[in-house]
């Protein structure tokens, strides 16, 4: 049973890989040909070169490491230094004044001396008189937000009157699916 197995199992391969054999060659001769866009030419400038005597001459060893040197010893330009240290204020300056004095203050004046007379003062009670106030009513009414109506409830109570019977029909027209 088991050498069975085996040799379907390799016939299965066998057939498989003779398929996709098959299957590419048939692929590659329907193909015309590799069709590729031309890419566009990409034109560089050249950079500025110092003239050679002669173009076609290729420098030796000693005169690349000649010109190597020459361009090392060259002082190079150095950045210009700043010290930004020196532009910067002394410190951030304290916005809290230590020689505050809360006697000196002329708000802190007016109220210990409004605390002082509010004890020898009349209260609110006592200076009220209740007849010579005005009592109005219906002063907030503008105020007053009115009652929502349902507009599904307003319909339902439209259907199910007799006398609304040419708004229910209306309605049903309106409702109604024509397609």
């Amino acid at each position: 049973m088991r050498d069975y197995q085996i040799w379907l199992y390799v016939i299965i391969g066998v057939i498989y890989l003779i398929g996709r054999f098959f299957k590419k060659s048939a692929e590659q001769a329907k193909d015309v040909g590799e069709v590729r866009p031309e890419k566009p030419v990409k034109t560089f400038d050249l950079p500025n070169v110092k003239p050679t005597a002669s173009p076609q001459k290729t420098l030796t060893f000693e005169e690349l490491l000649r010109e190597i040197t020459e361009s090392k010893t060259q002082p190079k330009p150095q950045p210009k230094y700043t010290n930004y240290e020196e532009e910067l204020e002394d410190e951030e300056q304290d916005l809290e004044d230590v020689n505050y004095d809360y006697k000196k203050d002329k708000v802190a004046v007016e109220y210990e001396a409004a605390k002082q007379h509010a004890f020898t003062r009349s209260s609110l009670e006592e200076t009220m008189d209740i007849n010579k106030t005005d009592i109005k009513f219906g002063k907030f009414k503008a105020f007053e937000q009115d009652e929502q109506t349902n507009l599904a409830e307003r319909y339902l109570n439209d259907f199910k009157d007799p006398e609304g019977l040419k708004k229910a029909i209306v309605m049903s027209e309106i409702l109604q699916r024509k397609f």
